[in-house]
């Protein structure tokens, strides 16, 4: 065992950004380790009140969550989705995009949250749902694979006599879940994908949830059955990133409006939850109409922690490297000390995320005053059994090592290459977005790029209109019209190349794009004709989007949801929207996808002979690393590589070190000579 000095030295920064929560509470796995339970334990109690409320008498009820930005909102959501899962089926709502397609979009996510597994578990929230149906109780799954569909379809409809909407076919569906050959099937119907004729029929359906009165319904349907099972809990968070108003102002009426119609159709067994941060609600409340704020049962306001619970949340931090020490540290929160607290917060409270900055702050202070290069390095001298010795030095002021904005933007790709990481393990296809959905990531990522005149809903219909924008390019008078669409029924790809045809000669656009993955149909289908004509006998064009794209958009959409709702934590900074697309710009990382490049929006990646693309983003991650950490055990940092890229081995990863120590003065090895295990890798003084 070490001394908790080296310790310090060679372990990442404990209040780093990665460990920081945000976002989707299905995306992020909280470690309760690192809970203080005493902070907002009053609205975890109350939470859990209502909740008993729903399950008791199945009786609709909606709460908002205000607090200030860093309060600790999404972080509580995701702790009571962990505290209460067992007893409710937990729905996380990404922000809405498009106002006439929000019942479609709750129910699209609501689909796909019941399909996550909670933890602890073996099956998905929505197989535990079906397992509680009292058909399911009264014989095995395996049993109700082998029997009769339509007897089950009956039993439950004699079950529910009334009040289910579609009941054969949704009966039906249901049924189809617990068939391995139609299960995927039956979930894209269920959260209103556009399904080709030849699914629909599988399915025994004549239509797809196409419109938002048949998403509302089949909403309610989830609700009623729900009784003879849990709640189900409908979470809105990052708010500040929903659709927009003529005038700018997030569409918040919409949302409650929304919550109105659930309590007015009497829609049973949910808790809507309704997370929002205090000047965003001060900002908009008054477009809120007050007979929808009536509908809101509680309101809950988070409250600033004090100093005896921030010093709990450093503790908590700090404890997993204090326990690695060969004796105990002067206090649980060392390096750090209550003094820096009580100067820095003089009034006694905070916010937690100011706490979980300023100890990023002080630790990284210490860390690299600790790697004074003008004393001995603090490694064990080769060949020695000896303890180190367990003097506790105290930290050392120094300059930076590099400069600021370099550091930022260090932090930053490995900010993005954690959400990267996220993204491409939950999304498997294109088609997990609706259409709106994947319109308003490219709207995003062409601000960043500072595109010109971004409009949206180029398309004259009311039906296809959210799935288009139009853009002019630097330099260019000519307005770009695209249009983005995964449906795969052909009889509305036809009717949305008729209305792209439209625009066209309405001359809304002077160049149109379709971007479009799926197919586009047969020679003998009129869709077929008409697009020949449109997209391949023209200089309108049609891109094949790669889901490598479509992770990145998605990627660069959910740091913008943290940069508008004050959860993005680059380094010590919490940068807000011009922030986050200057660091876009200046990393390039959008430079990387290839639906850019074919838009021409970004130029085509080149690919040096000395630069080859396998090997880039393993140095670019060590580099990162090394300047965040600013000092990191050789060891360590190894491991986090093979963790990051399953494509190298250590003997490649050492060499990459190597190179990058030879090559780039910004990165170097502290005591070479020592033992592979004992060496230091740090992030060299710009004066050395």
């Amino acid at each position: 065992m070490a001394s908790i000095d080296l310790i310090i030295q060679r372990e990442p920064n404990p209040f780093d950004a990665e460990t920081f929560w945000s976002g989707n509470f299905w995306q992020e796995q909280q470690d309760p380790a690192l809970t203080v339970e005493s902070i907002h334990q009053d609205a975890v109690a109350e939470i859990e009140q209502l909740l008993a409320q729903v399950g008791g008498d199945n009786r609709t009820r909606t709460m908002m969550l205000e607090g200030e930005t860093g309060s600790g909102k999404t972080y509580l959501l995701g702790r009571i989705k962990r505290i209460l899962n067992p007893k409710a089926f937990f729905v996380y709502i990404e922000p809405f995009t498009a106002s006439d397609y929000i019942w479609r979009h709750i129910l699209r996510y609501t689909v796909d949250s019941l399909l996550e597994v909670p933890e602890g578990q073996e099956d998905s929230q929505l197989l535990i749902w079906l397992k509680g149906l009292s058909e399911f109780k009264q014989r095995s799954i395996i049993d109700l694979i082998r029997g009769d569909r339509q007897i089950f379809i009956r039993n439950l409809r004699e079950a529910y006599p009334a009040g289910i909407y579609n009941a054969a076919e949704f009966f039906g569906v249901l049924y189809d879940l617990t068939n391995p050959k139609l299960s995927s099937l039956a979930c894209e119907w269920l959260r209103g994908d556009d399904l080709d004729e030849d699914s629909l029929k599988l399915l025994r359906v004549q239509h797809s949830i196409e419109t938002e009165d048949a998403a509302q319904k089949i909403l309610a349907n989830f609700g009623r059955i729900a009784a003879e099972t849990q709640p189900i809990v409908l979470c809105f968070d990052q708010l500040d990133n929903i659709a927009r108003l003529p005038d700018g102002g997030i569409d918040l009426q919409t949302l409650f409006s929304v919550n109105s119609v659930i309590h007015n159709q009497k829609l049973k067994n949910f808790l809507v939850m309704i997370s929002i941060i205090t000047d965003t609600w001060r900002q908009n409340s008054h477009r809120v109409q007050p007979t929808d704020k009536d509908r809101v049962d509680a309101v809950i306001k988070l409250k600033q922690i004090t100093l005896d619970q921030s010093e709990a949340l450093w503790k908590s931090r700090l404890h997993i490297l204090h326990r690695q020490a060969s004796s105990p540290p002067p206090s649980p929160i060392y390096p750090l000390t209550r003094q820096v607290l009580e100067e820095k917060f003089p009034g006694g409270k905070t916010r937690p995320r100011n706490v979980l900055i300023l100890g990023r702050q002080l630790f990284q202070d210490c860390k690299v005053g600790l790697v004074r290069y003008d004393n001995p390095p603090i490694v064990p001298p080769e060949n020695s059994h000896s303890e180190v010795s367990e003097t506790v030095a105290p930290p050392v002021q120094m300059q930076p090592v590099v400069e600021e904005s370099f550091d930022s933007l260090a932090a930053f790709k490995l900010v993005w290459l954690r959400k990267l990481n996220q993204t491409q393990q939950r999304i498997s296809r294109i088609r997990q977005f609706s259409s709106p959905e994947l319109i308003q990531m490219l709207a995003e990522a062409l601000a960043a790029l500072q595109v010109e005149e971004i409009q949206p809903r180029l398309l004259p219909s009311r039906t296809y209109a959210s799935y288009s924008l139009s853009y002019q390019l630097p330099g260019h008078s000519e307005r770009i019209g695209v249009v983005w669409s995964e449906d795969q029924n052909m009889t509305k790809f036809c009717n949305l190349i008729k209305i792209c045809q439209e625009a066209v000669d309405e001359k809304l656009c002077q160049a149109l794009h379709l971007i479009r993955f799926e197919g586009v149909g047969t020679p003998s289908n009129l869709g077929y004709k008409l697009y020949t004509q449109l997209f391949t006998e023209s200089h309108h064009n049609h891109f094949m989007p790669d889901l490598f794209s479509v992770q990145y958009l998605a990627t660069y959409h959910s740091l913008v949801n943290d940069a508008y709702s004050g959860d993005l934590v680059v380094g010590e900074q919490t940068p807000d929207l011009k922030e986050l697309e200057a660091l876009i710009r200046e990393s390039k990382i959008l430079h990387q996808c290839s639906l850019l490049q074919d838009l021409e929006i970004v130029p085509p990646l080149v690919i040096s002979e000395e630069n080859k693309a396998e090997w880039k983003p393993v140095e670019d991650f060590l580099l990162n690393r090394v300047l965040n950490q600013q000092c990191l055990a050789r060891q360590r940092l190894i491991q986090e590589t093979l963790n990051q890229f399953i494509q190298v081995n250590e003997v490649q990863v050492n060499l990459l070190i190597e190179h990058l120590c030879e090559e780039n003065h910004k990165v170097k090895i502290l005591d070479p000579q020592a033992k592979l295990e004992d060496q230091l890798v740090y992030a060299a003084r710009t004066d050395e």
